[in-house]
């Protein structure tokens, strides 16, 4: 029997999973590694830590699986998006890679939307207007702050597309993950050579673009020996994070929405046709499905608030380690009203994606009195992060865009009490599936796809994911959400002025 790895370039850490012909998985490993923030709304990362976590998860997860090398047939991958990685001619990388939640480019971003003939012909060109967190900025920013290094730049990679260069010595990626470059034509699948003539960038820098289960290569000799396999496996073109985790829970045809709640926070949606919402305020990307998009809206800091909020202001039992400091917390909200008793958070703590794109954006608690407690601060992370993504669902109940079935999935659809909050916000049961692992998953059925063992990846899907629990929504608390949701939306836009005044300080 056919085995196939997944992995997943995260940004805390680095997962594989070993999957077997018939969809299950045999074994996983991880690994984590440092986070920079050398400046303050900065994110950086050595990509050299993502080579060597790969290294040892391969080697783990083979090894706990009990496989030989020849066994493992081909390689998915998956990792965060946008992040750059820059090279030089010796394909040596030229500083630290600039992540998806770094916010230095705002300046770029009026840049790129100015050369473009403004924010509407950007969307024309590129289905997505200019955000701090998406590729093309950084590549300014290395222009405008950093010549020297630009000047010695001759590729632009993402983390998951550096990766395979140190598998393959091939310059690939594909379409999911390259349409969150601000650089792809997604209606045409391919580089946008009006936007890079305009940036004035030249093509070269950037990798060929596959399909998700095409194969881009093969295991070089030196990276077999490295990860203790053989050259005959393949390595497919992958998904970027949010399209693998969409593809991981099955999230291939119309009407399934994936509720993604991790560090951030993803609504995605698939769709058959392009569509694209004229205001940029989700994104359009090409779908890991072939010939398929999908429409996305992002909160950036949804799980991460609540850990922000552990790790910062709830010390005390954060440094107990007996109990589950999640768990206390979530007690404790459960002994507070829906709603929070009128307090309101804002989840803006590394500025905002969706419906703003506002990287001044500033996380707020709205409301406090002397009657709340640590248990109603911790609801309200929770209710606050929820409304956040019924932004998204707004948006796409605005275009039309058909929700049938949303699907929990990432750390924080692990909770029950989480789950209930989000269903009860969005007015809509919530279901979680099977498959728990999401993008590592997702990328290691797009390899079996690739290596001819299912002939598409819906057909993947369909074989081995399944609904297995439903939280239904509570009908008593419809009405005090959906007095409470307009109420959060109105709240930003008191404070926006507020907030650009605050990062001038």
């Amino acid at each position: 029997m056919s085995h196939f790895l997944g992995i997943d370039v995260g940004t805390s850490g680095t997962k594989t999973l070993v999957v077997s012909e018939d969809g299950k998985i045999l074994a996983e490993a991880s690994q984590g590694y440092p986070l920079s923030m050398p400046k303050p709304l900065w994110s950086e990362q050595d990509p050299e830590d993502w080579w060597q976590a790969t290294i040892a998860t391969v080697r783990a997860a083979v090894k706990k699986a009990k496989l030989k090398p020849a066994d493992i047939k081909a390689i998915g991958l998956s990792g965060q998006m946008h992040g750059s990685v820059f090279l030089d001619k010796n394909h040596k990388v030229v500083r630290p890679a600039l992540l998806w939640n770094d916010q230095r480019t705002a300046a770029e971003c009026a840049e790129i939307e100015e050369r473009a003939g403004g924010r509407k012909k950007l969307i024309q060109m590129v289905a997505n207007p200019a955000l701090t967190g998406f590729t093309a900025p950084k590549i300014l920013w290395l222009r405008n702050h950093e010549p020297k290094n630009f000047a010695k730049t001759v590729k632009v990679l993402l983390p998951k597309d550096d990766i395979r260069r140190r598998l393959t010595g091939e310059y690939a990626t594909e379409v999911s993950d390259a349409s969150g470059m601000l650089l792809l034509d997604v209606a045409k699948r391919n580089w946008s050579t009006k936007l890079l003539e305009k940036l004035e960038l030249d093509a070269s820098l950037l990798g060929k673009v596959y399909e998700s289960e095409e194969v881009t290569g093969k295991l070089t000799a030196a990276a077999a020996k490295e990860l203790g396999l053989t050259t005959d496996c393949v390595v497919v073109g992958g998904a970027g994070d949010c399209a693998a985790n969409a593809v991981g829970t099955g999230v291939v045809e119309s009407g399934i929405l994936s509720n993604s709640l991790g560090t951030s926070g993803v609504m995605f949606v698939h769709s058959e046709q392009i569509q694209v919402d004229p205001a940029g305020r989700l994104h359009t990307f090409c779908h890991a499905v072939r010939g398929k998009w999908h429409m996305m809206g992002v909160t950036l800091s949804a799980a991460g608030s609540l850990q922000w909020f552990i790790e910062q202001v709830c010390q005390d039992i954060a440094a107990k380690g007996k109990v589950d400091p999640y768990k206390i917390l979530t007690d404790e909200a459960a002994a507070t009203p829906q709603g929070s008793q009128g307090l309101f958070f804002l989840p803006y703590l590394s500025g905002e994606r969706t419906p703003h794109a506002d990287p001044n954006a500033r996380g707020c608690f709205i409301g406090l009195t002397l009657s709340h407690g640590r248990g109603h601060l911790a609801r309200s992370i929770m209710e606050g992060v929820a409304y956040s993504l019924r932004d998204s669902l707004a948006i796409l109940a605005e275009m039309n865009v058909p929700v049938k079935q949303i699907r929990a999935s990432g750390g924080g659809a692990k909770s029950p009490f989480w789950r209930q909050i989000q269903a009860d916000v969005f007015g809509q049961e919530v279901v979680t599936i099977n498959a728990e692992q999401g993008p590592a998953y997702g990328v290691a059925l797009l390899a079996a796809v690739g290596a001819g063992a299912y002939k598409n990846i819906q057909e993947a899907c369909a074989a081995n994911i399944r609904v297995v629990n439903r939280t239904p929504v509570d009908k008593k608390a419809i009405p005090i959400y959906d007095r409470g949701f307009p109420v959060y939306q109105r709240l930003y836009q008191s404070l926006k002025a507020d907030f650009q005044a605050i990062a001038k300080l």
